[in-house]
């Protein structure tokens, strides 16, 4: 199961800075792609929003 980005994004860049499959693209919020996303939960122990979270 991937990660999601919500709505609270403010478009800092932590997640993507620390996602080491890089499945994470710039948008408003930025975007996780589930395909590549490995579930590691780097991005959302690094978002200071607390904007992400498993998918449901």
């Amino acid at each position: 199961m991937a990660y999601h980005i919500s709505d609270d994004c403010i478009g800092c860049g932590a997640c993507a800075d620390q996602c080491p499959v890089e499945a994470i693209s710039e948008g408003t919020p930025y975007v996780i792609d589930e395909d590549t996303c490995i579930d590691c939960g780097s991005c959302a122990d690094q978002c200071p929003m607390g904007a992400i979270a498993p998918a449901e």
